[in-house]
């Protein structure tokens, strides 16, 4: 059964940075892209950031491009999110989440079968 357990969420000022880290278990880490999404109130869950199993690509939604940054370390079967110069409307809960498939580039949700319980970020300006 595949778990992934998501930390590093909380309350950061505008302009802060936050780390997140997902634990990931039950699964052949290698071989899977990772992503992260978010979930603001009111709001649908959106893309934030994918890389590929070997970490070789990443992708990124236009809003975080140049403040985020997707690592992947294969030996640690974990995922990070590096957050940088946070925006009030970075407001979110942020999940972990695996592809599907081994090898495959997923970036919507359909693509990615295991999800994380979701970490909370808030920023206030």
């Amino acid at each position: 059964q595949v778990q992934l357990v998501e930390s590093g969420g909380g309350l950061v000022q505008a302009g802060g940075s936050l780390r997140l880290s997902c634990a990931a278990s039950g699964l052949t880490f290698s071989t899977r892209t990772m992503g992260w999404f978010r979930q603001a109130p009111g709001k649908e869950r959106e893309f934030v950031a994918a890389i590929t199993w070997g970490g070789g690509n990443t992708y990124y939604r236009g809003s975080v491009k140049g403040r985020f940054t997707i690592s992947k370390d294969n030996a640690k079967t974990t995922v990070y999110l590096q957050m940088n110069s946070l925006k009030p409307e970075d407001t979110a809960v942020y999940y972990c989440a695996a592809e599907r498939r081994d090898y495959e580039m997923g970036r919507i949700e359909d693509d990615f079968g295991s999800w994380g319980q979701g970490t909370q970020v808030t920023v206030s300006s």
